[in-house]
């Protein structure tokens, strides 16, 4: 024989007990990144960057940049997971990245990595394989002078991060916006 409910009291099943705070917990972290993206906060979870937050920039010193990587790497880097679900067009997140070369710099690409205006940036090396063994081309070696309406981007913070020494230069007209760090670790 079951026990009959009081009135105002039930009991909650054991897997709902976790699936309200759960699912709680998830509105809540999309609502709070949704007001950060909004206000132009931007959360850094990947080794391109110290992990952190980023603010929106209007500066001429910042030297961050957040772009959606131009075709055929865009493509790879969605089929390849380079990047999370987002919102560029390739339904992948923008890269965020360090401006290392800008017009009238001159960027040499070789075997040990970029180097600009006669210095060479550690962890630049490209690579010929990504993280999971898959071949990975870089652009061309040889050396560059940074034209005008374009960048070059790479990470000293990782050497497998995706940058201008797989794609080379970018048009800064697919720049996004500049930032500069909030709080980093």
């Amino acid at each position: 024989m079951t026990k009959p409910l009081t009135p105002g009291r039930f009991k909650i099943p054991p897997v709902s007990r976790f699936r309200a705070p759960a699912l709680a917990l998830a509105l809540t972290s999309l609502a709070a990144f949704g007001v950060c993206a909004l206000g132009g906060v931007r959360l850094n979870l990947t080794g391109s960057l110290p992990l952190g937050l980023y603010r929106v920039s209007a500066a001429a010193d910042a030297n961050l940049v957040e772009f959606c990587p131009p075709e055929p790497l865009s493509r790879l880097s969605v089929a390849r997971q380079y990047r999370n679900p987002g919102n560029c067009p390739d339904g992948d997140n923008p890269l965020m990245k360090p401006i290392v070369a800008r017009p009238g710099d001159v960027v040499v690409l070789s075997q040990s990595g970029l180097q600009v205006n006669g210095k060479l940036l550690r962890n630049t090396a490209p690579r010929s394989e990504d993280s999971k063994a898959r071949p990975l081309l870089h652009y061309p070696f040889g050396t560059y002078r940074v034209s005008s309406g374009t960048i070059w981007v790479a990470s000293s913070y990782h050497p497998l991060s995706f940058d201008s020494r797989y794609f080379g230069p970018i048009p800064t007209t697919i720049v996004r916006h500049r930032l500069k760090p909030l709080l980093t670790l």
